[in-house]
């Protein structure tokens, strides 16, 4: 009997590598992928178009780290995608600073902004927890409504590409892209390593089973919070980057409606996968653009996705896919 659970021991162990194999060449074969299409798309596509699939791509991947790998729910990520898209907007312009460091200040500001909201918010759980954030995000809502810098109902309008290291022109279609371009995969390999370092494990294994890590000596709060700020700090660089792309900053970018359209842009990927967000985001901006000829009509459209994904794919567009090809992790 023993020697029998030995050999099965031994048979799933081999099962597990096989599966691990395959795994990580099915990541590389979906990172060369990616690369050679973000090389690509400006010979095929209308590069505006693709920086926003970008922009949008980054912003979900950054959700999906709270959502998919710790397992916290938040209703309110438009705030750091809105409050960094006006800061980046505001010092551009007004205070002169060149693109990149307007950027980063949009982040800094949104992962401040997130230390102050995720402390408050991890002291509840569940929905507790994305009520607090929703709430805490319409205040941010109203602050962009309100403030005199942000332009009102009107956004803050004609933030300037400028120059790149003081030498390249961003109002060069071409040039702007391969600097969004740059950002995106940036923030994707500092998700990605995030993911596969023991941080990210404990983080999967608080979403697995909080009470556990906790008995195990984890502090569970800090290690929510961290994920937070960094989710937050990455939702803020597509929301600033978002914002020198189309040269404005405005109220949609903070409404709650943003939240939303992120948390389906991650479901319909795949929550909890490495790609899933980005094939999310894709689908998502893709529709609205290809549909935005039917009007509001198009949030029918895009809810009626979302239900067929659900009935057809519950484990989003690339988590069906890896179940089906046994693969544990894309």
């Amino acid at each position: 009997m023993n020697q029998t659970a030995n050999e099965m021991g031994e048979m799933g162990e081999r099962v597990s590598m096989e599966t691990g194999k395959r795994s990580q060449i099915a990541q590389g074969i979906l990172w060369a992928i990616l690369i050679v299409s973000v090389l690509i798309a400006p010979m095929f596509l209308y590069p505006i178009f693709v920086m926003q699939l970008l922009c949008f791509a980054l912003f979900a991947l950054a959700f999906n780290l709270l959502i998919g790998f710790t397992g916290l729910l938040s209703f309110g990520h438009a705030a750091f995608f809105g409050s960094a898209a006006y800061i980046a907007g505001h010092v551009i312009k007004m205070w002169g600073f060149p693109p990149l460091l307007g950027i980063l200040a949009g982040a800094l500001v949104s992962g401040a902004l997130g230390l102050v909201i995720g402390s408050l918010a991890i002291r509840r759980q569940g929905i507790y927890f994305a009520m607090i954030t929703l709430a805490l995000a319409q205040i941010v809502f109203f602050l962009a409504l309100q403030l005199p810098f942000t332009g009102g109902e009107n956004g803050l309008q004609g933030i300037p590409r400028g120059y790149l290291f003081g030498l390249i022109d961003l109002n060069q279609p071409l040039a702007m892209y391969y600097f969004v371009a740059a950002i995106f995969i940036a923030g994707f390999l500092m998700i990605f390593r995030v993911i596969h370092s023991p941080f990210g494990q404990v983080l999967q294994a608080i979403r697995e089973n909080e009470p556990r890590a906790l008995s195990l000596g984890y502090n569970v709060n800090r290690f929510k919070l961290i994920a937070f700020v960094i989710s937050a700090t990455l939702a803020g660089l597509a929301g600033a980057t978002k914002a020198v792309v189309f040269q404005f900053a405005s109220l949609t970018d903070a409404h709650w409606q943003m939240s939303g359209e992120v948390i389906l842009m991650t479901l319909l990927g795949g929550m909890g996968t490495i790609f899933g967000p980005i094939v999310g985001a894709v689908v998502i901006v893709t529709l609205q653009h290809e549909l935005s000829s039917i009007g509001s009509w198009v949030q029918v459209v895009i809810g009626a996705t979302f239900v067929v994904a659900v009935l057809l794919f519950r484990r989003g567009i690339i988590g069906e896919l890896a179940r089906a090809l046994k693969l544990s992790s894309v």
